[in-house]
């Protein structure tokens, strides 16, 4: 295989893991977001200095989607 359609195959596979990891980091709570099962409700408790919405498996996989768009951009010039 020649340059470009290796990095168009791995651009495409780059961006299913990434779109893959981004769908996992959809069902993620943020870390400020309590449930408790006892009431069946939720419960925030917000500290700015502690509150983190994305977990690293959500910053990976839009890393992974920015590296697929690039490696696709860079395929289409070569």
């Amino acid at each position: 295989m020649d340059l470009v359609e290796t990095l168009r195959l791995a651009s495409y596979a780059a961006g299913a893991l990434g779109g893959a990891l981004l769908f996992v980091e959809t069902f993620q709570l943020p870390s400020y977001v309590e449930y408790d099962t006892d009431f069946g409700s939720y419960s925030v408790q917000l500290n700015p200095q502690e509150a983190s919405e994305y977990t690293w498996i959500g910053r990976i996989g839009f890393l992974l989607v920015a590296l697929a768009f690039a490696g696709l951009f860079v395929a289409v010039f070569l």
